[in-house]
């Protein structure tokens, strides 16, 4: 396929925010794909070159890229700079500095999709001295044959954005579309659940047809995308939701991991399918002594805690060791673990997502042997309020946060990647008005002024509404920031920063600068309210107006472990408004 293609198609997607044309135009793009290299084409299109769970990664440094736009279009570096600090997207830099200064000659050759990715793939892969001047060889080398729609969006890819809001739940549908039918669009998105590789599920079903996509299983070293908890606010509830009876299991305050075992091997997977095997070895040493089996994948906790009194520590203690590169031992030392398990989804060849919670628990425990080090989230099952209270009570004596209730019916299967009511959180928060805490997107900021002059002085925070896959308004942020916080927040920022409000955006607010949804914050509030000027649940509650949270705070807390579309979402916000003993409208 000529690369070129693929970028007017990209054209075509960066000039619509509709989900139904974007499926549309990628349904009609897949079709006329090749299916050995249609993964190629499904990972570009999200600014990738594998799954999200490989360690490679494109993401090129913007002066790395600029430096060699100016060696391949032969611009000058400081009119590239100049050029820079008006657009901010690197895309349209190189968009305008191809279409200035370079024409292709008789002797360009025209670029394919597979030249492009194939050196993609060696400037990923490039390391060590001397890694940067291979980078900028390899990117010159497409770019020297590049139109300026091409060099576009290979800028875009090397950086690691490709701004065009097509999700993978997208993806998915445009898959169904081009290769199945309307009620196969599940069992493609289970498939992409289990394996979390767009890549491969799209291969597979232009390859081998919608029956080879139901065969698929989940397999030891390919990350699943885990399952959510809704939430409630009363053992009542929650018991009623459950069919009278469930299992409520102590809901710990740590690190979620997805271990891989096979052979010996052990790998660390978080809920955003980082690879932390390297960050927690003495997990790996804790469940390699603990295991009896010969593979599986579980899933359990890391939770901080105080070898001298056996207490159970806030995450922000384990939250030290998370992306250390230098003294790692020490940090361990400091501030070690203890992991909790609390589901098997494989054992021994055998895929346990179809199979009642019951029987997944107990094949748990029958795979592994409590140490001091390993064990089973505490669990029990109740058909009744005072049981559930009691245990309650016991959990937050023991330093958790609360209970997670689950589904024992026959129908409770693990459904990675999905929310629903077989999970449901019940923490002492949900009593009173909103002491809850929220994980809210980042989609904007507010210059500051007085002491935050030169920093950002509030931020548009936003939840996630699930069914329209948008990001709507719910609060600006600017409490609960330390000096050093908001020193750091615009260059933990930079990287994601638009000239104009992201598509996915949804807001009757205007803000200083924008930003692609990305970083997740965790967020206490004193109530929620109903707003006219924010866009969460908009019109649910009141025509003509969304909800908000009055009196935001930040907690301290990033949420690297969770993606955007993991955020609270808007649903949620409006459950947990309705349940609020008081509510207070704007």
């Amino acid at each position: 396929m000529q690369f070129q293609d693929l970028a007017m198609v990209y054209e075509e997607l960066e000039k619509t925010a509709s989900r139904l044309e974007m499926t549309s135009i990628l349904a009609t793009l897949f079709k006329q794909a090749d299916c050995k290299t249609l993964h190629r084409m499904i990972y570009l299109t999200q600014g990738q070159l594998y799954p999200d769970f490989y360690p490679q990664k494109l993401g090129m440094a913007d002066r790395l890229l600029l430096k060699t736009l100016s060696m391949s279009s032969g611009m000058k570096d400081d009119d590239i700079q100049e050029l820079w600090l008006k657009e901010g997207d690197p895309g349209i830099v190189a968009q305008k500095v191809f279409a200035v200064k370079k024409q292709r000659t008789l002797f360009s050759e025209a670029l394919t999709l597979d030249r492009v990715y194939e050196n993609l793939e060696k400037i990923a892969g490039s390391e060590g001295s001397g890694s940067q001047d291979v980078k900028m060889k390899l990117l010159a080398e497409i770019l020297n044959d590049a139109s300026a729609e091409e060099a576009k969006f290979i800028s875009r890819m090397v950086t690691g954005h490709m701004r065009l809001g097509v999700a993978a739940m997208t993806v998915v549908d445009a898959l169904a579309l081009a290769f199945a039918s309307k009620e196969d669009r599940d069992a493609i998105e289970r498939a992409f659940n289990i394996s979390s590789d767009l890549g491969k599920v799209g291969e597979t079903l232009c390859r081998n047809g919608i029956d080879a996509i139901r065969q698929m299983q989940v397999e030891v070293g390919s990350p699943m995308r885990a399952m959510l908890a809704e939430r409630l606010p009363s053992p009542q509830e929650i018991l009623v939701r459950m069919g009278g009876k469930a299992a409520f299991e102590y809901k710990y305050d740590g690190v979620r991991v997805q271990a891989h075992i096979r052979d010996g091997k052990i790998q660390l997977f978080s809920r955003r399918l980082e690879d932390l095997t390297e960050q927690f070895p003495d997990v790996v040493k804790a469940l390699k002594a603990s295991f009896r089996m010969k593979s599986a994948i579980v899933e359990g906790e890391c939770v901080p805690v105080d070898l001298n009194t056996g207490e159970l520590l806030p995450f922000q203690e384990v939250s030290h060791r998370r992306g250390r590169k230098h003294g790692l031992q020490d940090a361990i030392e400091d501030y070690p673990v203890r992991v909790f398990l609390f589901d098997c989804v494989y054992l021994d060849g055998k895929d346990m997502t179809q199979m009642p919670y019951p029987e997944r628990r107990k094949a748990l425990e029958s795979a592994f042997e409590k140490t001091e080090e390993a064990r089973f989230s505490e669990m029990r099952i109740y058909d009744n309020v005072d049981g559930v209270e009691e245990f309650f009570k016991e959990a937050l004596k023991d330093g958790c946060e609360g209970l997670m209730a689950k589904s024992v019916d026959e129908n409770s299967f693990y459904r990675a990647g999905s929310r629903g009511f077989l999970w449901i959180k019940y923490k002492k928060e949900y009593r009173s008005e909103m002491t809850d805490t929220v994980d809210l997107v980042v989609v904007g900021a507010y210059a500051g002024r007085g002491r935050r002059a030169g920093n950002y002085g509030a931020l548009l925070m936003a939840t996630y509404n699930d069914q329209e896959d948008v990001f709507e308004t719910v609060c600006k942020l600017g409490s609960g920031f330390d000096d050093a916080t908001l020193a750091a927040l615009p260059q933990k920022l930079e990287a994601h920063k638009l000239k104009e409000k992201h598509p996915k955006v949804v807001s009757k607010m205007e803000a200083d600068y924008w930003f692609e949804p990305s970083m997740v914050l965790e967020v206490l509030g004193a109530e929620i309210t109903v707003s006219p000027i924010h866009t969460t649940a908009y019109g649910l509650v009141r025509k003509d107006s969304g909800l908000a949270v009055r009196f935001p705070r930040f907690t301290g807390r990033f949420r690297d472990d969770k993606e955007p579309r993991e955020a609270t979402t808007s649903k949620e916000l409006e459950q947990m408004y309705s349940k609020q003993l008081k509510k207070v409208e704007s």
